[in-house]
């Protein structure tokens, strides 16, 4: 009988997507472009913070903007119409997240030159995208109050590669049961340079020392 052999599909595929994100890391360090990635749950208001963002810094900052999504072009129609900025549509075809290679096939389609920063909405899903690297300067997680604070205990992996993270819909705390201080708690153990902003984009409550904590993380990135 033939022995069978047994090759570790995920290990090589990982070890292959991270050497891709260190290269889409170098380019963009070369071109000054700062790219964020922004992970979330479906429905924690990524589209909604991020146009809120873009339209502070647009007039400081040139961006450009990859929609993420595995079938669907309704965010990306979105974030173009209500901001105005270059934006493009990455369409998946099912899967559930972005790699290093659709990430620089994104970036690559919107250009280097004429811009500062590039944002990436990645799909929602707080389990694959956090597996791979995008070759993002810096990733954002977002955490919606309406998801309860034990997200961080049932998904480690997101909350241990983000390095900063957004508390989300706080305008509704007064419904739901979210302790912002133990979810904090709860990331500190698995991160412990995690950075927390609480944020409404309803009441723009957050959203000043959010925006400008992403203006320093840039400025100091150029300047390097």
């Amino acid at each position: 009988m033939s022995e069978i052999r047994v090759i570790k599909i995920k290990q090589s595929v990982l070890a292959n997507n991270d050497a891709r994100a260190q290269k889409l890391r170098g380019e963009l360090k070369q071109h000054g472009v700062f790219l964020l990635n922004v992970m979330s749950s479906p429905g924690a208001g990524k589209t909604t913070l991020l146009k809120n963002i873009i339209n502070r810094l647009k007039g400081e900052f040139r961006i450009g903007v990859m929609e993420a999504d595995m079938d669907a072009d309704v965010d990306g129609k979105e974030i173009a119409s209500s901001t105005g900025v270059k934006t493009i549509q990455l369409n998946t075809s099912g899967e559930c997240h972005l790699d290093a290679k659709m990430t620089s096939e994104g970036v690559e389609a919107l250009g280097y030159d004429d811009l500062d920063l590039i944002i990436l909405e990645n799909i929602g899903n707080l389990v694959c995208p956090a597996e791979f690297d995008t070759g993002a300067t810096a990733s954002m997680v977002l955490l919606s109050i309406p998801e309860g604070d034990d997200k961080p205990l049932k998904y480690p992996l997101m909350f241990t590669k983000g390095n900063f993270f957004v508390f989300t819909k706080m305008d509704t705390r007064i419904v739901f049961d979210f302790d912002v201080e133990k979810a904090s708690k709860r990331i500190l153990a698995l991160n412990p340079d995690a950075k927390f902003f609480p944020v409404s984009a309803k009441t723009d409550e957050g959203i000043a020392e959010l925006v400008e904590y992403l203006r320093k993380r840039i400025n100091t990135y150029k300047a390097e």
